[in-house]
């Protein structure tokens, strides 16, 4: 239908029926040209999520221009409006082709002169001579500046230089720090990186300076020197707080030090695998004296104390704990020093490259190359707008189809799911086409059980892929006896992968009217069902206590327990089940002939009555809650702002799950069970009985029907032919 504005100015839409809602028609390119006229409480959707759907996530990004992971209205207004002014034919939108020609960009406008030329410009740079370009094309954005020198990213690689001194300090850059991608996949390094990098050449330069012999008080080794002071200085800190305390009281002594009993219990062990026990004991022997002797140290310590000894010019028999605190204290302001370290990330690179670098001062030089490259920040910022101009034009009106009229959805076809619609459920000889991924399934179930339907919420499993995810089921057709958690399934996502798929939770509403009406029926069997196995249940338990209380029994007391007979109680009981089989009897009677004297359609209305009574208000309610039916609580659990419903009735619900059905064949099944003949037996009795009723009840009532019947005795006959009876009797006597 073509398009055209009313006398008032307002663009004329066009509205279709999709799932008994009325909704806005987007039928051609003037269409989507005219969707920020479009009224905002007429769109289907409002908002949407960026991920978790199928749909290409790269073009969502595109759209969500301010980066919060939600496509809102203004922002697919504004994806129409741009799409709309650089395409020539606006209807072109409506095909969904991966493939623009270059012709249809329109270059009368400024956006879409820029478009058409950096268009051309990445044709070249991937060396294609051809008219049109594709996703394909510009998507590869690392073949599209593999060659290029600069591409307006403001990131240089060493391809960015031609003087082999600047690409030799570019690549120590990338090699001291974390390195920025360029556009066309090489690392390289951003102004900011270059001004840090020199900052950190000059800073570990002066503290590398700051290290003057003085602070350094043995040489070379004085690192050494420290590493093996802090390997035994708690060692023997402790050493000397034993020997304190000994001093304080001398009878501490044998608790302080190792006991024989100790080493004794790991002296039949091999010694050399009993280090760790060996070094927990002291690091020597404490005395009150305070020196530690370096002829007597733990074993386990030995040859970190000799190289301490060693590093520090330790020459005496031993130390005392003064002496020790003086060797620590001369690094003190070595310790100052390296503490006070700067630019640390160049250490790599070695002092004299350090030097060398700073002395060269290739830093402006460096700046220049980002500067020259970012000139080029519009032309290949219109590249990749040549990027998302490829993507709208295939997905822009697919989305529409989603986001403003759900047509994807309620398409009978089924070849083209709706972007929520992540793959297919097999369960229960069954097939549900509607399931959709969620992320909380605690959360989801208490929102979407406002939808009315029956959802199964199952954990599905890759074994190809090793991957996990949620999904939630709608269930429209067939049986829900055999749905319960802990069911398995199959799940074929839309790429035809198969995931196993266990039921975790089910969200319990009508499925048909069918089920509705049988539902009385089932629960009262159940209910039957249950009192019979619970009475079952209880009745085997007593036996088995009365047979275990019998068999732990002495035979006096089992003789003791017997209780003599009691005729009378018997006759009671005797007389109240006859008395119940009597009152049982008379009503069965009184039903039997009150059908007796009611015609054939009375009786098939009561039966109609009956039913009606006990299944009605189960339909009654069932038929309103399919009527109900809404996915849209599911997809808002879900992160959507559904904002006309997307209703499911039951027509349209049989079509989202289907049942296997089998044709009628007549197989022979060698393991089917056979009946016995005790129950054809009973089968044939109560088709006779049913048949004998059938022809007493027409032989009472043939009158009704018209046929001859056996005229009856007028009533003064039969008062004259009642006392005959008494005077037969008499005789007899």
């Amino acid at each position: 239908m073509s398009k055209k504005s009313n006398n008032d100015g307002k663009y004329e839409w066009s509205y279709c029926s999709l799932g008994g809602a009325v909704r806005v028609n987007v039928q051609s390119g003037e269409d989507i040209a005219h969707l920020g006229e479009l009224d905002q409480k007429l769109w289907t959707v409002l908002s949407c999520p960026v991920k978790g759907l199928e749909f290409d996530e790269n073009t969502l990004k595109m759209i969500d221009t301010d980066g919060d992971g939600k496509i809102r209205v203004k922002e697919i207004v504004a994806a129409a409006e741009w799409i709309t002014s650089v395409i020539k034919d606006k209807d072109l939108i409506l095909k969904g082709d991966s493939i623009l020609p270059l012709d249809q960009i329109n270059t009368d406008c400024e956006a879409g002169a820029k478009l058409y030329d950096s268009a051309k410009q990445i044709l070249a740079n991937l060396k294609l001579e051809k008219n049109e370009i594709s996703v394909a094309d510009t998507s590869d954005s690392v073949a599209i500046f593999a060659d290029t020198q600069f591409n307006g990213d403001g990131i240089i690689t060493e391809a960015s230089a031609d003087d082999e001194k600047l690409k030799a300090v570019i690549h120590d850059i990338v090699a001291t720090g974390a390195p920025a991608t360029d556009r066309s996949g090489a690392p390289g390094v951003t102004a900011d990186q270059i001004e840090a990098f020199y900052a950190a050449l000059a800073d570990y330069s002066a503290w590398k300076a700051a290290g003057t012999p003085e602070i350094m008080p043995f040489g070379d080794t004085t690192q050494a020197a420290l590493d093996a002071c802090n390997a035994v200085k708690e060692k023997i800190a402790d050493y000397f707080m034993r020997c304190k305390l000994i001093a304080f009281t001398e009878a501490a002594g044998p608790a302080l030090d190792v006991s024989a009993d100790r080493i004794g219990a790991i002296a039949a062990d091999n010694l050399e695998s009993k280090l760790d026990e060996i070094s927990s004991y002291p690091i020597a022997r404490p005395s009150k004296d305070g020196v530690l002797p370096f002829d007597a140290v733990n074993p386990a310590w030995k040859a970190r104390v000799e190289a301490v000894r060693s590093l520090a010019g330790l020459d005496g028999k031993g130390i005392t704990e003064a002496e020790w605190n003086a060797v620590l204290a001369k690094f003190a302001p070595y310790i100052a020093w390296k503490d006070s370290r700067k630019g640390e990330c160049v250490e790599p690179l070695g002092l004299e490259r350090i030097n060398a670098l700073l002395k060269e001062d290739a830093k402006a030089e460096l700046l220049a190359l980002v500067e020259k490259d970012k000139e080029l920040e519009d032309e290949a910022n219109s590249i990749d707008e040549v990027n998302k101009l490829t993507h709208l034009y295939r997905d822009f009106y697919k989305l529409l189809k989603n986001y403003v009229l759900f047509s994807d959805f309620y398409s009978p076809k089924q070849d083209d799911p709706a972007v929520f619609e992540c793959g297919k459920l097999y369960i229960d000889q069954r097939c549900c086409r509607v399931c959709v991924k969620i992320a909380d399934m605690s959360q989801h179930a208490d929102m979407a059980g406002l939808s009315g339907m029956f959802l199964l919420y199952c954990a599905c499993t890759s074994r190809t892929t090793g991957q996990t995810m949620d999904i939630v089921a709608v269930m429209t057709d067939g049986s829900t006896r055999n749905l319960r958690p802990g069911l398995n399934g199959v799940f074929y996502d839309r790429n035809g992968l198969d995931w196993d798929a266990k039921i975790i939770k089910v969200v319990d509403n009508p499925i048909s009217l069918k089920q509705a009406f049988w539902a009385p029926y089932v629960k009262l069997w159940n209910f039957i069902q249950g009192l019979i196995n619970k009475s079952a249940a209880e009745k085997d338990a007593k036996a088995v206590e009365n047979l275990q209380a019998s068999a732990t029994a002495a035979p006096g007391e089992a003789a003791a327990k017997k209780q003599p007979f009691d005729i009378a109680k018997y006759a009671g009981i005797f007389a109240a089940v006859g008395m119940a089989l009597g009152v049982i009897a008379a009503a069965l009677a009184a039903i039997v002939s009150g059908i007796a004297k009611t015609p054939w359609w009375g009786v098939l209305l009561i039966l109609l009555g009956i039913m009606l009574v006990i299944s009605g208000p189960s339909c009654f309610i069932a038929w309103g809650k399919l009527r109900r039916r809404n996915l849209g609580p599911v997809l808002n659990a879900n992160g959507w702002a559904i904002n006309s419903g997307a209703k499911v009735n039951i027509p349209f619900g049989r079509t989202l799950t289907s049942v296997a059905k089998y044709p009628k064949l007549n197989l022979d099944d060698p393991y089917k069970p056979r009946t016995p003949l005790w129950k054809k037996i009973v089968r044939w009795c109560i088709l006779l009985i049913i048949i004998a009723g059938g022809v007493l009840y027409f032989t009472g009532n043939l009158k009704c029907i018209g046929l001859p019947f056996p005229k009856e005795k007028p009533a003064q006959e039969q008062v004259e032919e009642a006392p005959a009876a008494p005077v037969e009797e008499a005789t007899a006597e």
